[in-house]
């Protein structure tokens, strides 16, 4: 079984602040930046491919859609998908201008699919789902048959 060392885990863990930083600031080259080159985000309607394409986005909707907005979150989950590879579970998101805290409808959970790229973690695919999805029943239970 594959571990994570004590590095490798603040490291991935390390990506997430970095990533609510640079929203504070409306960044979206430093918010790019935490991705692989080819890395994807995939939001509600949106799908990126490339941090290039993530930075083009979020320039735009920093002006728009994301202005005066301010994310929040925190990770919930950290599992090794080999030596070079995890999956980082969190659980946030976005902050209207004036709210302290995340409203309920706009509460979600992520997953960052992140591996090791030139000796640094990147994320290679960020995806983020409605946590309240109307429609859907939430289940704290596995699935019954």
């Amino acid at each position: 079984m594959t571990t994570l060392s004590d590095g490798d885990k603040v490291a991935i863990a390390s990506l997430t602040q970095k990533v609510l930083a640079s929203w504070a600031y409306h960044d979206a080259e430093t918010f790019a930046s935490v991705f692989t080159e080819d890395g994807t985000m995939t939001l509600p309607g949106v799908h990126l491919k490339g941090r290039a394409q993530v930075q083009e986005y979020l320039v735009a909707a920093f002006k728009g859609v994301y202005k005066g907005t301010q994310v929040a979150g925190k990770p919930i989950d950290l599992r090794p998908l080999g030596p070079d590879a995890a999956v980082l579970i969190s659980l946030g998101g976005i902050l209207e201008s004036g709210e302290s805290e995340v409203a309920h409808h706009s509460e979600v959970r992520a997953a960052w699919i992140v591996a090791r790229d030139n000796g640094q973690w990147k994320v290679a695919a960020y995806m983020n789902t409605p946590l309240h999805a109307e429609g859907f029943i939430a289940k704290t239970e596995p699935w019954a048959a």
